[in-house]
């Protein structure tokens, strides 16, 4: 097993969720203390209060990953004697870092969102908001005939080549390719000194470009030669939108009541408020994690006959019940989805290289509601 430092397992998450699908000013991030130390045990938060602080203490970690940011507004002082202050103290002295990933989490594929929509077993997903359309690049290779399908199998277990449904698409061509081995060089086929002529096969495949570096590496480690060329394109095709919440269906209709209850078993929930006639049948359901009141129009434009988000307000209830769209609000904390989610996410990456760092949901309830 390989030892790990922090930067290495936040380059890896940033594959999965990288920091350009946050939203504006979104504050993401390292908030507290540094990742260039070696790490062994990541703790995934939903907050960092100062239970978890201790939790992660208790538990040897050195490093949390965590959805809602530590440091949300800018700090005036810190204040050991306060609940805010302390939570730093503790942090900084027992050398545990903290990084926040907030709606670039929400946005990727796998995230928040799309581990709402799984526990709540919908089909036929799309995207509710779109905020983010990925761009893509087409990598170029040249390959030696025999080694063409393992630099072709390596490229697509990296991601490259996923066409919507579709994985591993490629397009290959033959030709000769020609080098003069120099001074130095220790060539896989041919001889220093003497011009050389290979029979390759040109690879041509697309990725999306926050995979670059993923699909680099894995290119490079298949490929016999010591000098690899290639080239990359940046395409005009539009890319996978990716953005806030999901539509999809149910399996079977439900009436609201029954969904509701629905929605307390899968969230893993004790009670849920629901805007709307009990009776009304649903089939169509939107979700979208955490505050989602700006969106209720847009879940009742794309068809929806419920939305499923927290901390609905009072008056966009109202609007809500007028456009004829019923709500099923669970709380913001059902967000906690994402300690499992994520920790398994990461663990299964780092088993794939033999890093040696184990990934641990943290097991507090850090909802501040209870119902008496």
């Amino acid at each position: 097993m390989k030892k790990v430092n922090g930067n290495q397992i936040i380059e890896l998450f940033e594959q999965f969720s990288p920091k350009q699908y946050a939203m504006e000013e979104d504050p993401i991030g390292l908030h507290v203390g540094q990742l260039n130390k070696t790490v062994t045990k990541v703790m995934i938060a939903l907050d960092v209060l100062e239970e978890v602080v201790d939790e992660a203490i208790e538990q040897g970690v050195e490093l949390i990953i965590a959805h809602h940011p530590l440091i949300y507004r800018p700090l005036k002082r810190i204040d050991t004697m306060a609940a805010g202050g302390r939570i730093i103290e503790k942090l900084i002295k027992h050398d545990i870092a903290v990084y926040a990933a907030h709606t670039n989490l929400d946005v990727a594929k796998g995230g928040v969102n799309d581990l709402l929509a799984e526990a709540l077993q919908l089909q036929d997903t799309q995207v509710l908001v779109p905020t983010y359309e990925t761009r893509l690049k087409k990598l170029v290779v040249y390959v030696p005939a025999a080694a063409e399908q393992k630099v072709r199998d390596s490229l697509g277990k990296a991601g490259a080549g996923a066409i919507g449904n579709y994985s591993d698409c490629s397009f290959s061509s033959e030709g000769t390719g020609r080098f003069l081995p120099g001074e130095g060089s220790q060539p896989v086929i041919g001889s220093k000194g003497k011009l050389e002529a290979v029979a390759e096969i040109r690879i041509e495949t697309v990725f999306p470009e926050n995979i670059e570096k993923k699909v680099l590496a894995a290119m490079m480690k298949a490929h016999p030669y010591e000098e690899v060329a290639y080239d990359i394109y940046q395409l005009e095709n539009q890319g996978e939108s990716l953005g806030l919440g999901k539509i999809g269906i149910l399996a079977e209709e439900m009436t609201l009541e029954q969904f509701a209850e629905h929605v307390k078993v899968t969230l893993d929930v004790d009670k849920v408020r629901v805007v709307g006639d009990l009776q009304s049948p649903i089939k169509k359901v939107a979700v979208l994690g955490g505050d989602g009141n700006k969106y209720f129009a847009t879940a009742k434009f794309k068809g929806a006959d419920v939305y499923v988000t927290g901390d609905m307000y009072y008056h966009t209830a109202h609007d809500a019940m007028m456009l004829g769209l019923n709500i099923v609000d669970p709380g913001h904390n059902v967000e906690k989805v994402m300690k499992k989610g994520v920790a398994r996410i990461l663990g299964e990456m780092c088993r794939e290289r033999n890093f040696d760092v184990e990934f641990i949901p943290s097991q507090l309830n850090t909802d501040p509601f209870r119902f008496i």
